[in-house]
Formats: structure tokens, sequence, C-alpha cells
């Protein structure tokens, strides 16, 4: 259908809503999401790569550094009320241009003293159960959630084997999926595997230009798949990680732009262009009823990975392996 046609069908969308006073919101916002979402060709291959550098650049903007950017105030909370604080998980309570609202996000260091302090981004058990606390008190006021990812992933020590690390992920998305209130969710750097997705589930995810998001690392995957961790590179080719990428597949909603070379040149820009694209997600979903957020939500999350292939061209198990080694 072309742009001119879904314009059409929209406002004919809503004269019918407006005449009939029936629930037409989920088509409205499927429609709208069309509109701001052109086709998008896949990236270049060269380009994975230097997504990831820039992900990971030691200057790059974190979470707490973007809360101090965009909020007018905001008040830091801590503890999960079960077994402590986790330094590697921030959040709390903030005014967005006088709007309340509940964030939180995975805090990477600026240094190496800092690192080992946050533990590099990489959250145990007690982050995402505080993630979840401050979830469900955002509810219970009616605040809408802003989440902030910039992982490699959950922590996969020993320490968080022991407090049940997988089942708090788990836990976290079953909860996420069903809070009656706006989830924006933003990719600032590194999304990485379970520990990304353990706050990751949201009605609108949003990818900053220089970001990655993937089941695992390039590193991990050249060394699981490809039987050589110097094919990092490779990998990340592969793996389809890139912003345009994961837009094209419909895994993420809207690529945020970033000032040229990246968002630590110009800390101030990439917060302000942030800040505008949440504000415009909030006004979105501001309209939808809680029905039809949670309906979006869910279809958004199931219809992940599904994919239709011609009878001729499947192949078993065993014939992809064979054909990819």
């Amino acid at each position: 259908m072309s742009e001119d046609a879904l314009r059409d069908k929209l406002l004919e969308l809503k004269g019918l809503a407006e005449q009939s006073h029936v629930d037409v919101s989920l088509e409205l916002a499927a429609l709208e999401l069309k509109l701001q979402l052109p086709p998008v060709p896949p990236a270049p291959e060269n380009e994975a790569w230097r997504r990831v550098e820039l992900a990971r650049h030691p200057e790059r903007p974190t979470t707490l550094q973007y809360a101090e950017m965009m909020f007018d105030d905001f008040l830091e909370l801590h503890g999960d009320r079960n077994y402590g604080d986790d330094p590697a998980m921030v959040g709390g309570i903030a005014l967005l241009n006088g709007l309340p609202v509940t964030f939180f996000g995975t805090q990477k260091g600026q240094n190496m003293k800092d690192n080992l302090k946050r533990n590099f981004g990489m959250a145990h058990p007690e982050g995402y159960r505080k993630a979840l606390r401050l979830a469900r008190q955002a509810a219970k006021f009616g605040r809408p959630i802003l989440t902030f990812i910039d992982t490699p992933g959950a922590y996969p020590g020993v320490s968080g084997e022991d407090r049940g690390i997988s089942q708090a992920i788990a836990v976290n998305m079953k909860e996420f999926s069903v809070l009656p209130v706006p989830i924006i969710a933003t990719i600032l750097g590194e999304g990485g595997s379970g520990g990304a997705i353990g706050i990751g589930v949201a009605d609108i995810v949003l990818m900053m230009e220089n970001a990655y998001y993937s089941v695992i690392t390039p590193e991990g995957c050249a060394s699981i798949l490809l039987r050589d961790s110097g094919k990092a590179r490779q990998a990340a080719a592969l793996l389809k990680l890139t912003p345009r990428d994961l837009l094209r597949f419909r895994v993420v909603d809207r690529i945020v732009s970033e000032p040229p070379i990246g968002a630590h040149k110009d800390r101030a820009g990439a917060a302000a262009a942030l800040k505008e694209d949440i504000l415009a997600s909030l006004a979105v979903l501001s309209r939808r009823s809680v029905e039809s957020l949670l309906a979006q939500r869910h279809q958004k999350f199931l219809s992940l990975g599904v994919f239709h292939e011609e009878e001729s061209r499947r192949k078993s198990l065993l014939e992809r392996l064979r054909d990819f080694f």
C-alpha cells in the first residue's frame, strides 16, 4: 500500500471512530507506525563493526548522564528490597518537561575505578529486581516508564547464578508485558542478550544511531559458531545487529540520530535528539487506552521472528548446518 493510500486510510478510520465511537486505536497505531517507518535497506557489511566500536566508546554518554541532560530534575532510588543495591542498574523518578516519569537503565563507568564499581554495566539479579520494583511503583502511580540499555549482557558469573539471574530476567519480561502504563526503551550503546531484554520489553523501542542490539556479542558468536574469536568483525556482519538491520526487521521502532562521529562528540546534542523522540513517542502512547496499549505490546513481541518460506526452499536443520560449515 502506498504512503498516500495509508494516509487516506488513516483519515477514514479517524472519521469512523469519531462518528461511531468505535475503538480503532489498534488500527490507527499500526498505520501511524507504517507511515513513520519507510522501507530500510540492509546495512553494508563493513558498517556493523564500526557501530560496535562506537557503541563501546569509553566516552559515550551513560544512563545517568542522559538523565542529567534530559530531565528537569530526578531522584535516584536504590535497592531491590530483597538482597541489596546494584550499581550497574540505576533508576528513580524524574520530571520530563514537567511530566512525572520513572526511569531506569544499565550504567557503565567512565573510568576503570567507576567501571569496577558498576561491573562494566553488567547487572546482577538484584539490579533487575530493582528495575521491577520501580516499574511496579510507576504502574501504581500511573507514571510512564523510560528504560535505557547499555550493557554487553547480564553478569555471567557465579554470584549471578547463585542469586537467580535467569529467573530475574524472565520475571521482568513477564511482568513488563502486562504493566498498564506506557513503556519506552532506548538502546544507548550496547544491547547485549538477556541483559538488554530484561528491561527491554516496551511499547516503543528506540535505538541510537551508533548502537547495536544482539542475542550475543560478536566475539561470543565468533568463538561459538565460527570457531575463531578473531573473526568478530565477520560475526558482527552475520548477526545483523545494526540499527538499520533491526529497523528493517521491526525489532526496533525508530533510530535516533546522533551527531557526526558519535554521541560522545556532542553529548548535549545527542540528549536533545533522544528527548525529542521520547516526547513524540509519549504523545502517541498517551492516546491509547490500557487495553489497546497491552494488545499492541503483546502483538509487537509475539510477531518477532515470524517469517514465511517457500516449500521448495525449506531445509532440515542438518542441511542448514552442513551448508553453513
